[in-house]
Order: C-alpha cells, then structure tokens, then sequence
C-alpha cells in the first residue's frame, strides 16, 4: 500500500561512501527507494544553480549557489537542520557565471527543453572547472524554493513567472497542433 505522508522526496536514499563496505551499503540503501539507482564519483566543489525560462528561445536567471549545512547536499541538509544556504546571487566572477548560464542554456535546448528547468552544476573547488550535474525539468516552485528565487533576484516576480510559464504552455501547445501524426501513402 502506497501512502502519501507529505514529506518530499527530492535526495531520499542519496548516500556518501568513501571506501567499498560504504559504497556496498549505500547502494543497498538506494534500492530501497528505487528500481534504479546511480552511482556518481564525488567531487569536492561548489554547488550552483541557474533556472531556465522559455520555449526556442529560453532565457537564463542569476546563478545562485547552495551552501549546505552537511558534507554534501542531501536530503537532511536540504529539508531537516535548516542550516543549509542559498546565496542569490551567487558569489563567482562575472566570466564564470556568464559560462554558467550559457551551459544551462545550452543543456536546456539539447534536450529540447520547454517551459522551465533548473540546471545544476558543480563548480570544482581544485580548478574551478564547471561540471553540469543534472537538468531539472521540474524543479521545486513555491515561492521559497530555489528557481523562482532565482527569478526573482532576475528581475521577475513570482506572479510574472506564472504568466509567463502559463503563456510558454500555450505557445508550445499551439505549435504541437501543428505537428501531423498521420502519413497518407498515394
């Protein structure tokens, strides 16, 4: 029996191993959530975001920063302690937030991205190499989660972001009228 207790479930099951016995028990803990589960090298690094807004022609937020309260970004850091930090904007040079938001732009069209996504990236703290390390295309929306933040700081209120995210739905939904399913052989 499936039971909704209100709880997210955004980083159920994510675990840190730094040896094998770890990694064995932190993958049995995952397949206790899921069907799937991946495994991920660690990296020591920053974590940015950047939301996307648009259709063909998407635009990208400020890049904010997740600072967590733990060793990584897991689910007691992200909804228990309550110590976790957003910082928006996030501290970075403006070359390397402006290379942040262009990679967020281009994940966003290579996976043909419509309406909203936040992408998220790891900023390694050794080199400052950017790594993309995951496309939300549906990511947390009240108005204290991280993308309309985002937006916020961007210059958009949340009710503009609303408008906007309602007109991007029509717009796609008119050009699928379009799209012809049906193939007529002579």
């Amino acid at each position: 029996m499936l039971r909704q207790t209100g709880q997210p479930r955004s980083s159920v099951g994510i675990s840190k191993a730094s040896n094998r016995v770890e990694l064995l028990r932190a993958v049995a803990e995952a397949f206790q959530y899921d069907r799937k589960v991946i495994v991920e090298e660690g990296v020591d690094a920053r974590e940015v975001e950047v939301a996307v807004l648009g259709n063909d022609e998407p635009e990208a937020s400020v890049a904010g920063e997740i600072v967590s309260s733990n060793e990584f970004y897991d689910y007691k850091a992200k909804y228990i302690d309550g110590k976790s930090v957003m910082v928006i904007p996030a501290e970075l040079p403006q070359e390397l937030s402006d290379e942040i938001r262009e990679l967020a732009l281009r994940a966003f069209q290579a996976v043909d991205g419509s309406g909203l996504a936040r992408v998220d990236f790891f900023l390694r703290r050794a080199d400052n190499k950017v790594l993309i390390n995951e496309i939300n295309t549906m990511p947390g929306f009240t108005p204290f989660s991280m993308y309309p933040l985002l937006w916020k700081e961007s210059g958009k209120t949340y009710g503009e972001l609303l408008d906007e995210l309602i007109r991007l739905a029509l717009e796609r939904h008119a050009e699928k009228q379009n799209i012809r399913y049906t193939f007529d052989v002579e």
